[in-house]
Formats: structure tokens, sequence, C-alpha cells
């Protein structure tokens, strides 16, 4: 074979090792690595050279190994297999299979949640801390927005804080028909001191202890995969504050939930979380406020 040829079929196969594998193959085929040998046995010299310098293949099927730990698909604490262990059955007749179907999960549950619009900083207490007219602005935009999805939402659900309020009420002009729920639980607080820390924001430890149980406790309420007795997919909206958001975040996607604070969010943006039956959970969508024109947006 001549140079010319065996270059152009080590630059086929070789890639960018063409130009080292070509003077390995010439100095073989000169008997340099060795007695002179046959054609036929300086052919196969070249092959096997060509096949070491090409790169190592990834098979199809690949799964790449866990670098942290595994996904708890009981991270609610509602799994069916583990929920069906140990229960006595009612009858001996009983099937323990079909008993376990039945305590599956086959609805998803979309939880959006929204950020509160601007509001007055310098008020004095909760009830003095207003919507600000350019949040009360966003609000009517974030109502606008969740009106133009389409969807049929099941429930609003909203924090006890003066600015949480204002805003679901806004909002519920836009979605006629579903209940506003106000709850104490989702207020704002320190949920846990995050990592790494900040110097512009440290509360006391006594702060995390409380607020972090409580809205911990919110998590839990809020935050889980469908009953087994509901049928249909649901889509609830609750307007809480950062803080409370982006620790569901952590929590939900099982991230170290000192993180929550590595994220912001715009007043009046939507966060999007799917919470399939199988307790898979996906984000898909992360403080989105793209609704609203540029000179709008504030994350006070």
């Amino acid at each position: 074979m001549s140079y010319r040829k065996t270059l152009q079929l080590i630059c086929g196969f070789a890639g960018g090792s063409a130009a080292v594998v070509f003077a390995a193959a010439a100095a073989d085929s000169r008997g340099y690595f060795g007695e002179h040998r046959g054609e036929g046995a300086s052919r196969w010299s070249r092959f096997a050279v060509l096949h070491a310098a090409q790169p190592a293949r990834t098979p199809v099927h690949h799964t790449p190994a866990a670098t942290g730990p595994g996904w708890d698909f009981n991270w609610d604490k509602r799994d069916p297999s583990v929920l069906s262990n140990g229960r006595k059955r009612e009858s001996v007749t009983e099937d323990p299979s079909s008993e376990q179907d039945n305590s599956k999960p086959k609805a998803t549950r979309h939880i959006l949640l929204i950020r509160h619009s601007q509001y007055n900083l310098s008020g004095n207490g909760d009830t003095e801390r207003v919507l600000t007219p350019l949040g009360r602005e966003q609000a009517e935009l974030t109502g606008q927005r969740l009106a133009a999805l389409g969807l049929k939402y099941d429930v609003l659900i909203h924090s006890s804080m003066t600015r949480a309020t204002e805003t679901a009420h806004i909002i519920s002009k836009y979605i006629p028909g579903v209940d506003l729920v106000s709850c104490d639980l989702l207020r704002e607080g320190a949920p846990v001191e995050p990592v790494p820390p900040v110097t512009h924001w440290k509360p006391d430890a006594v702060q995390y202890h409380e607020d972090g149980a409580r809205i911990e406790a919110a998590f839990r309420r809020y935050i889980h995969r469908a009953d087994p007795k509901q049928k249909e997919d649901t889509y609830e909206i609750i307007v809480c504050h950062a803080n409370v958001i982006r620790y569901f975040v952590c929590r939900a996607l099982q991230f170290p939930p000192e993180g929550w604070l590595r994220m912001g969010l715009n007043n009046g943006s939507i966060t999007w979380l799917t919470i399939r039956p199988s307790g898979r959970v996906a984000l898909r969508t992360l403080g989105d406020a793209g609704f609203m024109p540029p000179d709008k947006l504030t994350r006070t």
C-alpha cells in the first residue's frame, strides 16, 4: 500500500491522531519494530495501531454513576411500596399486589409558587407594608399571565402577610371561581442558615430555629405527591415569599437546603414545580417574569 493511501486511511479512522499513527505504521512496514515481515503481516499490524489510536467508545446504554446520594423516592413519606409494608390486610383472600396498586397515586400535582409584588419597605410592621403602585401593577400582570396559561386552577393559597394577601386578591380577579385560602405557615422567615454565609443579613439563631420549623411544616403540608384518591391532575397556586419559595425548591429537588439564598426571584415571578405520581419532581420554571416589561421588574 502506498504512503498516500495509507495516510488517507489513517486520517479517516484516527482523526487528530493521524500524524502519530502514520509514523508508527510507516516504521512498522520498514521493520523498525522488529524483523521485516510479509505484506500481509505488515497490513494487520497497521490496523492494530489504528485500532489502538481510536478513542474508547462509551456504551449506548451506559448509566452514569451518581456522585452524591441517590434520589429518595420516599421523600414525602408517601411511597406506596413503603406504606403497604406491614399493613394488615382486611381478609386473607385480599391480593397484596392489588392493595398496593390501589394505594398508588395516579395524578400529577402542578404547584405554581408566586412571589408577592413590590411593597413598601419603610412601613412600620406588616400592616403598613402594603403594595406600592408598581407592586399592584406587577400583580395585575401576574394575574393576566396565569389566566393566559389557560389552566384549570384548583385553589389559590397565600401567606397571611399583607403583601402576599394583597397580591393574591389582585391575581384572583383574573381567575374567577378559584377559592382563596390564607395560611400562616407560609409567612416569610429564615428557613435555614445559608451556605455560604452573607454579611448583610444575619438573623439570630432562635429565628432560624422557629422560622425553619414553620417553613418546613409548610413544605410538608403543600409539597408532596397526589393522594391516591385524586383522579385528575391539579394546578395549585401559592402566593408567598422569596425565602419560602427558594427553600421549597431546594427541598423538592433534594438539593442541600442551605443553598436557598443562591437563587434570586423577581417580584410577581412564577416558579413551577411538577410532582409526578412516582415521586419524581421537576422544576419547570424558576422565577419566571418574562411576561413583565423590563421597566416593571424589581426584586425588593
